[in-house]
């Protein structure tokens, strides 16, 4: 079986969400940049150094937080790393691993995942039975990491904003208000424009 996105995945994934599958291609082109895989077969991730700080303290890790600060600030700090400073995407497996020597849960909470950069902490909003569930479906395929993209439109109620082609409303309720900083709107918008 491939782990690669086909375009029956695409096409049943846009009927369940009720969108057109060029809307769809567009946000995948947009957070997938093309693979769901890197060439060693882990799912493309990236691990966010606040998002870290913030789940260990969800699990009341604080004193494992605060070692992590001062050995690897890198890894662990309250404010987002800036624009261009997260290294490249081969490299953030490595931080994940690093990360995980403090605390696997919440290392695994701060990575978005796969084709569809879902953050690791919504896996049980989203109706992952565990955060390991969660995990494997990210390992088995493109597929599998639509589903929790789909997932993550569904629960947060963007289908509407997706299908009228709403770029601004579907960019801050998928990337955060800061979305119009990266131009994220518009990178949309030029995706959907390739399939139309």
């Amino acid at each position: 079986m491939s782990k690669k996105l086909n375009d029956k995945d695409i096409n049943d994934a846009a009927e369940d969400l009720g969108v057109s599958p060029s809307k769809l291609r567009a946000v995948i082109d947009v957070e997938g940049r093309d693979n769901g895989f890197n060439d060693d077969g882990t799912p493309t991730i990236l691990f966010e150094r606040h998002v870290f700080y913030e789940r260990l303290g969800e699990h009341y890790y604080y004193t494992v937080r605060r070692r992590a600060m001062k050995e690897r600030s890198d890894l662990c700090w309250p404010k987002p790393t800036l624009p261009g400073g997260y290294g490249l995407y081969r490299e953030q497996t490595k931080r994940l691993d690093d990360a995980a020597k403090y605390h696997r849960d919440s290392a695994l909470e701060a990575c978005s995942w796969g084709v569809g950069q879902v953050m690791g902490y919504w896996w049980k909003e989203l109706g992952y039975d565990s955060l390991q569930d969660f995990i494997n479906n990210m390992y088995e395929s493109e597929a599998k990491q639509l589903e929790a993209m789909c997932r993550y439109i569904e629960h947060f109620g963007l289908s509407d904003e997706l299908q009228r082609g709403d770029w601004h409303g579907f960019a801050e309720g998928y990337n955060g208000k800061y979305y119009y900083k990266s131009n994220y709107h518009g990178r949309l918008e030029a995706a959907e424009a390739k399939y139309l």
